[in-house]
């Protein structure tokens, strides 16, 4: 996808110029997923 059309799919979602919320929405998710995987194999080594 174009970069055009990632800002014109994210500008209902914010009323800010530009991808702002839809970005930080982004971000923010894979922050948190990053952090459930090395939780999940950390826990997984663990055991061995």
């Amino acid at each position: 996808m174009s970069t055009d059309a990632l800002v014109s799919l994210a500008a209902p979602i914010s009323d800010e110029a530009g991808p702002g919320l839809f970005l930080r929405i982004i971000v923010i998710s894979s922050f948190v997923g990053i952090g459930l995987l090395v939780w999940i194999m950390a826990k997984a080594f663990r055991g061995n």
